[in-house]
């Protein structure tokens, strides 16, 4: 390589030359460490020199992989330096830790203790994830289905200790519609039974109120078929029509034996008996 530099001298830069030369003492180096490194060589080296252990050369604070394949796999010791660090950093964590108590709670369903679960931290209700039904007693009912279906009101819901929780979701029919308050449907069950007391006597208000609207239904139809019926038959009925007005004229007559006066009515022949003071 000495011979090609001055033969070429011309023709090559001095920056060319000096990184040629820079590679060439390079490529010496990482040749001796694969030569003459071993494992249980003294470790009293010169600062430059090669050190080759488990395939890993380390040269000028730089790590060399040998791939097995013909070439080096370059890694940098500064990651070693960082993960120490980060190590040292734990441990003194660890050494100031407190420890905190948990709290475990039992599940209403199987008995076992839990520390955290979905319906503790979204409903504030004692049943841990394995016994999570989803789609059962544990299923999501709207607000306004709780109040149809159980006949709950605002302040039963909003205001009654303790006061249930809910999650928001978007309406599914119109984005643009205020967000659904969702609650647990069990917990919406045992707020209807410490309203109405029993079951039975919320079937019963239920049937009451089936009928209270069920008469209300005949009224409205009853009183839009007899508009109807006025609409189609107009020429027929006359809303002008007043009430009748009886004419007594002259027709007054005394009766002497029970001291009463008796009146006729000129148009439509109606008597009316009544006393004088």
């Amino acid at each position: 390589m000495s011979n090609l530099a001055t033969s070429s001298g011309s023709s090559i830069s001095e920056s060319d030359r000096l990184r040629i030369e820079a590679n060439r003492k390079r490529a010496l180096n990482l040749r001796q460490a694969r030569l003459t490194a071993h494992p249980y060589r003294n470790d009293k080296r010169p600062p430059e020199t090669a050190i080759a252990v488990n395939n890993v050369i380390k040269v000028s604070g730089t790590k060399f992989i040998d791939s097995g394949g013909g070439f080096l796999i370059e890694q940098r010791t500064c990651v070693d330096s960082k993960e120490e660090e980060l190590s040292v950093d734990e441990k003194e964590v660890e050494k100031d830790s407190v420890p905190v108590p948990v709290e475990y709670d039992e599940c209403l369903d199987c008995g076992d203790r839990f520390a955290d679960s979905y319906l503790l931290a979204t409903f504030d209700y004692k049943v841990c994830d394995a016994c999570r039904d989803a789609d059962g007693k544990h299923s999501l009912i709207t607000r306004t289905e709780a109040k149809q279906e159980y006949l709950l009101k605002d302040c039963d819901l909003d205001k009654r200790e303790p006061i249930l929780k809910f999650v928001s979701r978007k309406n599914p029919h119109n984005v643009r519609w205020g967000e659904m308050k969702l609650y647990l449907h069990i917990q919406i069950e045992q707020r209807a039974l410490e309203v109405w007391g029993t079951e039975e006597n919320l079937i019963k208000e239920k049937e009451l109120r089936e009928e209270k609207r069920e008469v209300t239904k005949v009224k409205k139809y009853n009183k839009r078929l007899k508009e109807l019926r006025m609409d189609v038959r107009s020429s027929l009925y006359d809303k002008t029509i007043q009430a009748h007005v009886h004419s007594w004229g002259d027709s007054e007559v005394y009766n002497e034996d029970d001291d009463t006066y008796t009146r006729t009515c000129e148009t439509c022949d109606h008597k009316e008996t009544y006393e004088k003071m």
